[in-house]
């Protein structure tokens, strides 16, 4: 019995929204994840896990869900796909990454 508290206690508290990182959280600390190699900026305008750490994925899930919603938004307002949206995206967001911090090029990471 207090082996099965025990697991559901664990399990609730790594479930619990708190320990759950926010947009905000994912967006002030997205400078020292690509700095770190952490993410990186794909062709296809999202991020990418670089490292492939929990933190680099949940870093990139979040702001790539808040991407998808503005690319969604453009794309509706000026009468394009989502895709040209997001190619379009992709190709500045390489563009503007700083030397040193990882892009992915023909599917591989590669420092800029």
């Amino acid at each position: 019995m207090r082996t099965r508290v025990a697991s559901l206690m664990l399990a609730l508290l790594f479930t619990s929204p708190a320990w759950a990182m926010s947009l905000n959280e994912a967006m002030a600390t997205l400078s020292h994840a690509k700095a770190s190699g952490q993410v990186g900026e794909q062709p296809n305008g999202y991020l990418g896990a670089v490292d492939g750490s929990s933190q680099g994925t949940e870093i990139a899930n979040l702001i790539n869900q808040a991407r998808r919603d503005e690319y969604q938004r453009l794309a509706q307002q000026n009468g394009i796909q989502l895709g040209d949206v997001e190619a379009i995206a992709g190709k500045k967001a390489i563009e503007k990454t700083p030397a040193g911090q990882y892009i992915q090029l023909n599917g591989k990471w590669v420092r800029k």
